[in-house]
């Protein structure tokens, strides 16, 4: 139980693989505890929240990221460092995404409930980076499975 309580999501691996989950779950954290403001341009931090946020953050980065932002003490600018260093794996990602996306067969899955897996796997991917999948696209692309012969129930 007090392993829950001191680290509450992965950290930030020094790859930056779990950027995007890692940014959205230290907002979401920070929040939470009221210290969402250190990390945004122009705050209204108080010191002692800055420095809370700081702890925070400083203890969900992998061991080689505590030592490289050794010197950085305030949450907004290792905040800032870290989007500069990672936030470009959304170029990556976001063309894969796609790519699974307009791949997604029926017939590359066992069962239904794994290509429902694999579909809201890809819409939060493509969703975190910015795109939006309506529940509209996901029906059509349901639909796409049925063959010609069955256009009726499509319509």
């Amino acid at each position: 139980m007090t392993e829950i309580i001191k680290q509450k999501f992965v950290a930030l691996k020094i790859s930056g693989k779990n950027y995007m989950t890692w940014v959205l779950d230290a907002e979401i954290h920070l929040d939470a505890m009221g210290l969402g403001d250190a990390i945004k341009d122009k705050n209204k931090a108080c010191t002692q929240g800055s420095v809370k946020a700081f702890i925070f953050l400083h203890h969900h980065l992998d061991e080689g990221l505590k030592i490289e932002y050794l010197t950085v003490k305030d949450p907004l600018v290792l905040w800032n460092d870290l989007k500069k260093r990672y936030d470009n794996l959304k170029l990556v990602t976001f063309p894969q995404a796609r790519y699974e996306w307009a791949h997604l067969r029926l017939q590359d899955f066992k069962s239904v409930s794994e290509y429902n897996s694999a579909m809201f796997r890809i819409t939060s991917k493509l969703k975190l980076c910015g795109d939006s999948i309506t529940n509209y696209d996901m029906l059509e692309k349901k639909f796409t499975m049925f063959h010609v012969s069955n256009m009726a129930l499509k319509q």
